[in-house]
């Protein structure tokens, strides 16, 4: 008979840090161990291949359950549900009532009104703007800019008047005055001093309901700058924190700003680090907030909102990938609610069915995949706990920093913030130029014959359209997409009316040639190219002929190292000056080649988008 209470494993003895150190140097044979199996990551610190036990014995917060501070494993108790939430342009409030009753009945459980600038806002929009929606029954949000200090009385009323018990309506509004310079590089009434009054009212006229939070602080906006994890949470916490400081100076209490106060985060592609960011994130906040008052034990409400910097315009369904991954990030890490941008943002305005799959994505991570039945199931994990710990130290290094230079916004505004951002997305499109970093159907594996003919739209990042005379800053940050360069490329090949043809001269050993034709294949269809591929020459001057009759603009070798002594030069020569030439890798022999006057080599250390540049160039392609 078994033995249940026997644990699993007992009989192997247990393995020590040392044995496993020893059996991996073992195995990589004299190569270095930091090079091969140590991420060196874009946050500043370094992850390691395994962790064990004994990385979390210093951490002491994991005693905590969910709801218990530092709220790292969030507020949530007994479920991991989030509110899914869609925003819809308010133009004509009864034709956004009526998508909003729609989209309710659809499985949307949280309602964005981002309202036009042309929408004017009085009792009678927003009682037909909410007309027949529960208010106890979904959560509610408002984006209007600066107009939100117009809106929230409004509200207020409306609310009192419908006879809601207050405690019930849960939502926020967008307003955000420190998010305005950070975009558009001035406050949003002028100066600072006026907007902080309007940013009390509104705080101290929404205590009227409590859950309902004033300011929104749009940490997204870095993440769609090309920021790091790390500073895009070290920011978020900066602003979060200037509000805290000039509020509680005004006379408001620690609690009541902690308490309506609300974060945007935008949700990247790196999986695990943005799960371990927003626990992160709540730990790092209900420190801040307790530094203001003991007694303020604040939990951060989290808004999760996928990555526009991410999405690209050519072979949009790619966008639906990234976007899931990435709401099963936020999904993990506990968010409140989330938003999944549609795939097809880049390239038209948003269709009913974009906007129905985004819908979907996250109601099938609930009601399929059960995301929302355990709360912060990823902790205890000794990789996602060490991540977090490594985010939060490295952001908290950074938070203080800015705090050392007078907070956020004097920061922002003497530049710091925006040379950090801007040398960080400086990096990222270097990695996604030279393919160290992947978008796939943009840098790699694109779509051969796609071709898009229309002008790409840009991503808006936001709603709001007020702006002030007067820049307090010269430089706000700049939001863009990590795919617009290829895009641009291939655009101009698409505008141009011909697709130039590069011809695969594959000839000699038999994996090399297949594997580099590939490499080549990949590497000019990110420009648009057509590219012709062939199963291998017998000599270079029958491959040579081939590519003359098919009229090919480039002529591509590939072959092995070895091969290409003979084989290039052959080819070179019959090629006559005929079509570009160009060599597949980077041979030892390449320095002979040169000699020789072959001057074009790809390899992986290439820079593709700059190389293509210059073949469409030659081309004359512009």
């Amino acid at each position: 008979m078994s033995d249940d209470n026997k644990k699993l494993f007992n009989e192997f003895p247990p393995v020590t840090t040392a044995e496993w150190e020893a059996k991996i140097t073992a195995d990589l044979k004299g190569a270095d161990y930091d090079k091969k199996l140590v991420w060196k990551t874009n946050e500043g610190f370094a992850v390691r291949p395994y962790y064990r036990a004994e990385n979390l014995e210093s951490l002491g917060y994991l005693k905590q359950l969910p709801g218990q501070f530092p709220f790292v494993r969030g507020s949530k108790v007994d479920t991991n549900e989030w509110y899914v939430r869609q925003d819809i342009d308010v133009k004509d409030v009864a034709e956004a009532n009526k998508k909003a009753l729609d989209v309710l009945n659809k499985g949307v459980t949280s309602l964005g009104f981002c309202i036009s600038h042309k929408v004017e806002i009085n009792a009678a929009n927003i009682e037909a703007l909410l007309k027949n929606i529960c208010l106890s029954a979904v959560e509610i949000n408002f984006v209007c800019g600066k107009r939100s200090v117009e809106l929230v009385p409004v509200f207020v009323d409306y609310v009192k008047k419908s006879g809601y018990k207050a405690e019930e309506i849960i939502g926020s509004v967008n307003l955000d005055n420190v998010g305005h310079l950070v975009k558009r590089g001035s406050f949003c009434f002028g100066d600072n001093a006026t907007a902080l009054t309007k940013v009390k009212g509104a705080v101290e006229q929404l205590k009227a309901i409590p859950n309902f939070k004033a300011i929104t602080v749009h940490g997204s906006y870095f993440t769609n700058a090309g920021a790091t994890i790390v500073q895009s949470l070290a920011f978020s916490l900066a602003m979060g924190a200037d509000y805290m400081t000039w509020l509680t100076e005004a006379g408001v209490s620690a609690a009541d700003v902690a308490s309506k106060l609300k974060f945007n985060f935008a949700v990247s592609s790196n999986y695990f680090m943005e799960i371990a960011k927003f626990r992160a994130a709540r730990l790092l906040w209900a420190k801040i907030a307790e530094s203001y008052d003991a007694n303020v034990k604040a939990v951060m409400n989290i808004h999760a909102e996928t990555a526009k910097f991410n999405m690209a315009a050519y072979d949009p369904h790619t966008n639906l990938l990234r976007s899931t991954t990435e709401a099963m990030s936020a999904a993990i890490g506990s968010v409140d609610s989330m938003t999944v941008v549609p795939f097809d943002v880049t390239f038209e305005n948003q269709t009913d069915f974009a906007e129905r799959i985004a819908r979907n994505q996250q109601i099938i991570l609930q009601e399929e995949s059960y995301f929302n039945k355990i709360v912060d199931p990823s902790a205890g994990s000794y990789y996602i706990e060490t991540l977090t710990d490594s985010i939060a130290t490295e952001a908290w290094k950074l938070f203080l920093d800015i705090q050392s230079k007078g907070g956020f916004v004097k920061a922002f505004e003497a530049g710091e913030i925006q040379s950090q951002v801007k040398d960080a997305a400086a990096k990222r499109e270097k990695a996604i130029a030279t393919r160290r970093e992947s978008l796939l159907g943009v840098n790699q594996f694109p779509n051969f014959n796609e071709v898009i003919n229309k002008d790409i739209v840009d991503a808006t990042y936001g709603c709001c359209k007020c702006s002030s005379e007067e820049k307090q800053v010269a430089e706000p940050l700049r939001m863009f997409r990590g795919a617009e360069a290829f895009e641009a490329l291939r655009q101009a090949t698409d505008k141009s009316g011909r697709r130039p043809k590069v011809f695969m001269l594959t000839i000699g050993a038999v994996a090399m040639r297949k594997a580099r034709a590939g490499f080549a294949c990949n590497f000019f269809a990110c420009a648009g190219f057509e590219v012709v591929d062939n199963n291998g020459f017998k000599t270079a001057e029958e491959g040579v002929k081939a590519a003359l009759e098919a009229k090919a603009d480039i002529v591509v070798i590939c072959s092995s190292d070895d091969e290409y002594v003979t084989f290039a030069p052959e080819a070179f020569e019959a090629l006559g000056g005929k079509a570009i030439f160009v060599v597949a890798g980077a041979p030892a022999c390449q320095a002979e080649l040169e000699a020789k006057g072959i001057k074009n080599f790809i390899s992986v250390k290439s820079n593709v988008l700059e190389t293509l540049k210059g073949y469409q160039k030659e081309l004359k392609i512009n």
